[in-house]
């Protein structure tokens, strides 16, 4: 059975929305009443049917919509989409990942037919039917990390391993939460990840980057990251924060549940055949305040960690100015009843 998409926006008129399906399978990423950092990695093998982590990319009904939001975004900036000039053994790489992935997954949207070098690709949702020769960036109307990653929902960076360490040297970030490819790419690990409170004091990126590392071929890994914003906007760099600064203030104890939104990312982690690259893939799931809320569980644990997170965690995730307000408003639905650890809803 196919999916709905749904006709939506990301800015302007903010029509984004999730339907109940969506509400139910989204990532909630509290498992238990209180936060801090770590690095939380799993194997990303086939999760639940009907769940994010059902397949090595989740697509959704809100994938045309994303898609469309992408291309705005690029037509404004064409910078958020970067790749280094040695790149493009890893770039193939990543398209072939990317096609193969969706056209096996969802054979009613996408399909891949190969012979030989000449593959003809066939994206149902967005019209597009391209042959080209693998290999042959000439025959791609954009390079070809570009080419797929403006067909798939959520960002794309893609590291080089050498030396000893990974270096962001090739980018599509245009949801990003507050953090600017153009200022990143070339980065290593450890200077990309640099921002990030507490984590480096407790070798959180030490040993999340020997692990790394080691990563296998044919063995992914994910984990789960948060923020919230004000209004369904994916599109929240640096570059556009005039656009969507000014939103932290526009938040009241009336609109608190319909404009604010957790915002979570699936990150997940891929060794690349031929480069022995690592593309990591962040995925961003939005839902409001009051979507969650409908489940119990959900409302009284965003409650209790939002109340207890440290100031500056509180402060790198953008959340000082209208924290008070989410508190407020979720505290009027947690009765103190215990919440047993995971994250499903009820």
């Amino acid at each position: 059975m196919g999916i709905a998409f749904r006709d939506e926006t990301f800015r302007d008129t903010f029509t984004y929305r999730n339907s109940d399906e969506g509400i139910r399978r989204f990532p909630f990423p509290f498992g238990l009443d209180q936060y801090m950092y770590s690095v939380n990695i799993e194997p990303h093998t086939a999760g639940k049917p009907d769940s994010v982590y059902q397949y090595a990319f989740d697509i959704d009904e809100h994938y045309i919509a994303e898609c469309r939001d992408r291309a705005i975004t690029l037509e404004k900036d064409p910078g958020r989409c970067i790749s280094l000039p040695h790149m493009m053994d890893s770039e193939w790489d990543v398209l072939e990942l990317i096609m193969t992935s969706l056209s096996r997954d969802y054979p009613e949207h996408f399909a891949l037919h190969r012979d030989g070098e000449q593959w003809t690709w066939t994206n149902r949702p967005l019209g597009i039917e391209q042959a080209f020769v693998f290999g042959n960036a000439q025959t791609l109307p954009y390079p070809p990390f570009e080419y797929i990653t403006r067909q798939t929902q959520g960002d794309f960076v893609i590291m080089d391993h050498r030396d000893g360490d990974l270096w962001a040297d090739a980018g599509m970030i245009t949801s990003q939460a507050d953090w600017s490819l153009a200022f990143d790419v070339g980065m290593s690990f450890k200077e990309w990840h640099g921002p990030v409170p507490r984590a480096h004091e407790i070798g959180v990126f030490d040993r999340a980057l020997k692990y790394l590392l080691m990563l296998q071929l044919g063995n992914p890994v994910r984990r789960l990251n948060w923020t919230m914003t004000v209004n369904p906007r994916l599109d929240t760099a640096p570059e556009t924060y005039p656009d969507w600064g000014p939103d932290r203030t526009s938040v009241t104890l009336d609109n608190v549940a319909e404009k604010v939104h957790l915002r979570v990312e699936l990150q997940a982690l891929f060794r690349l055949p031929r480069s022995n690259g690592i593309l990591f893939s962040i995925r961003c799931y939005m839902a409001s305040v009051g979507d969650l809320a409908r489940y119990p569980k959900w409302a009284r644990r965003l409650h209790r960690v939002l109340r207890d997170l440290p100031q500056d965690l509180a402060e790198y995730k953008g959340l000082v100015r209208y924290k008070p307000a989410v508190v407020e408003w979720l505290s009027r639905l947690d009765d103190g009843v215990p919440v047993p650890p995971g994250t499903d809803p009820e």
